[in-house]
């Protein structure tokens, strides 16, 4: 069970880390502006447009053709639904409803190693240094995770053999794994994070963290799965388990994505996390006689997915 004393435990290694992370920053961001004023008479930086000429005339050209200014920059740390291949939910807020983003998310990534591992903080926190050199501010932040922490070689721990008195999902370990291991792990993450935003711009920035819809264990992986491709993450696990019906897969995984998505909600409600805000994507995706038009595979959306979800995201980015 996860306690208060845990959850303001989790919060301290999270701006531990922080401090640690920002205090190997300064020193990088000292060495860079000593190489900068040792360069043999640096160039001022170029000007986009001054006196009209050919060389101007063709980069406003370019300019042009690139579109007007973004909405605003948001910066992600997450997994493979932030970093997926020719489409995910970043590629969509930047095409499709005019933001620009920086990320550092990564496929495959658990939360877990985001929140324990310095590296991803390292590269979030460069990547924070970037835009505010640009003279820019973050509108949010964008965090998503937890899937690679529950599916694949580890999922079938998570149910009981179908053939038992106990069929079904096992509480006990879904305790453990999201109430406990995930949620801390996300308070942790949720704390570093905020700690480095109020170390660098001075105050919270908003930090958008959202729950999974409904999958669909239906064996397809990543194009398939064929050969050495990922996936399929939870059919293997329900099959050795004995769980042959896709139903009776599709009952229990919901349950399970309630489950997960309430952790999150609970976690945004902590009473020092006032900037977090929770985005509920259940039901926004079919798992329905028609799922394959939405889900890609049984952890992805499909393009068209894809689009549904973030309109979520974008819905409430607007707001801030």
């Amino acid at each position: 069970m996860v306690t208060n004393k845990t959850i303001k435990d989790a919060i301290e290694k999270g701006r531990s880390q922080a401090k640690s992370v920002i205090a190997f920053r300064d020193r990088a961001l000292k060495s860079r502006a000593a190489a900068i004023r040792n360069l043999p008479s640096p160039l001022p930086p170029r000007r986009a447009f001054k006196a009209p000429g050919v060389e101007d005339k063709a980069f406003a050209s370019l300019r042009r053709s690139l579109g007007p200014m973004p909405r605003g920059v948001l910066v992600a740390e997450g997994d493979s639904w932030f970093d997926y291949p020719f489409f995910d939910i970043l590629r969509c807020l930047e095409d499709l409803h005019g933001y620009d983003v920086e990320s550092v998310a990564h496929k495959g990534d658990t939360v877990e190693e985001m929140a324990y591992g310095d590296g991803q903080l390292e590269e979030f926190t460069r990547r924070i240094e970037k835009v505010l050199r640009n003279g820019l501010v973050p509108r949010a932040i964008l965090l998503s995770g937890g899937g690679n922490d529950i599916a694949g070689n580890e999922f079938g721990m998570l149910l009981n053999h179908a053939a038992s008195s106990i069929a079904g999902l096992n509480r006990a370990v879904m305790d453990g794994v999201i109430d406990e291991r995930l949620k801390v792990a996300y308070v942790t993450i949720i704390s570093k994070v905020t700690s480095v935003c109020e170390r660098r711009i001075g105050r919270t920035l908003p930090i958008v963290v959202h729950g999974y819809d409904y999958l669909v264990p239906d064996g397809r992986g990543f194009l398939g799965g064929w050969w050495l491709l990922p996936g399929p993450w939870l059919e293997p696990g329900f099959r050795v388990k004995g769980f042959k019906q896709l139903k009776e897969r599709i009952d229990l995984a919901t349950k399970l994505i309630d489950r997960f998505n309430e952790m999150l909600k609970e976690v945004s409600r902590i009473g020092s996390f006032g900037h977090v805000h929770y985005i509920d994507l259940r039901n926004t995706l079919s798992k329905k006689a028609n799922y394959k038009a939405d889900w890609c595979n049984e952890l992805h959306p499909t393009r068209k997915g894809f689009e549904k979800v973030t309109d979520k995201f974008a819905g409430i980015i607007k707001t801030f």
